[in-house]
């Protein structure tokens, strides 16, 4: 349901609205806030809290998450610089090899963003084996991008990192389904300004940007086709063709481009 403000005397609504099956309902209910009302969706504690067993419910989720927190701490402390491997809802993923044209993708964009950043001084560019510790989850993007602000906290040592302005994931078959959901979900709800998913095998970009600071979602994708341009929100002034991800003239083309601010 659309979010609305309303105006008006003190009162409560109860809304009902039925989607797909006639048994799952919804409850939208509105909060008043100095006599101004905005409808909130019911959240999953609201519903837990209504039921007969909440107690056991909540205990049984306690004691999940801190199993959970345990084999955390031990996949970090079993995890080797030789494996590349994530930590995703409570399950160890480790990761096969990947295809040519993955690596080749991830080279050629790494190439130009990281010549990019580091001639402008705007920050940092980690490809492949940083660790990305957000709330629950320990992920290993292709390439992230840090804000100068933030880099300049880090340790040569350092080997857990906070939530990137800029993610970029490569699809493979196997982690295509984790990528557009458990991620970007996770992503956007940690603040990372900007996501993009490469599909490297239809040569196209999917960018996504969060609308504003502060939101947990992000806009609907944005496609970009091959020899179409992709700007950067998180990255000022970054500006490339998509054929630059995939093609090795034009990305050497674009490079000198970049590097002369031609």
């Amino acid at each position: 349901m659309t979010m609305r403000k309303l105006k008006g005397l003190a009162f409560r609504i109860w809304d009902f609205s039925v989607v797909a099956n006639i048994d799952l309902i919804y409850f939208t209910k509105i909060i008043s806030f100095d006599s101004k009302y905005t409808i909130m969706p019911e959240t999953l504690a609201d519903k837990i809290m209504k039921r007969a067993d909440a107690a056991v419910q909540i205990q049984y989720l306690q004691e999940t998450f801190e199993a959970e927190k345990k084999r955390r701490i031990e996949f970090r402390e079993w995890l080797t610089p030789d494996v590349k491997a994530e930590f995703i809802n409570g399950k160890i993923i480790i990761h096969s090899p990947v295809k040519k044209r993955h690596w080749s993708a991830s080279g050629l964009l790494s190439t130009l963003l990281t010549a990019f950043t580091n001639f402008h001084k705007l920050g940092k560019v980690g490809v492949e084996k940083v660790m990305i510790t957000l709330t629950r989850n320990d992920y290993e993007p292709d390439l992230v991008f840090f804000s100068r602000e933030k880099a300049e906290q880090f340790t040569d040592d350092q080997v857990l990192f906070p939530a990137p302005d800029l993610v970029v994931e490569i699809l493979s078959k196997r982690t295509a389904k984790t990528d557009k959901t458990t991620k970007k979900d996770d992503y956007a709800y940690h603040g990372v300004r900007e996501y993009w998913i490469i599909d490297a095998s239809k040569q196209k970009v999917y960018q996504y940007i969060l609308p504003t600071e502060g939101a947990t979602e992000y806009f609907p994708a944005k496609v970009v086709q091959y020899g179409e341009y992709l700007k950067s929100v998180a990255v000022e002034g970054f500006e490339i063709p998509t054929s630059a991800i995939f093609d090795e003239a034009i990305n050497v083309k674009v490079l000198r481009e970049l590097i002369s601010g031609s």
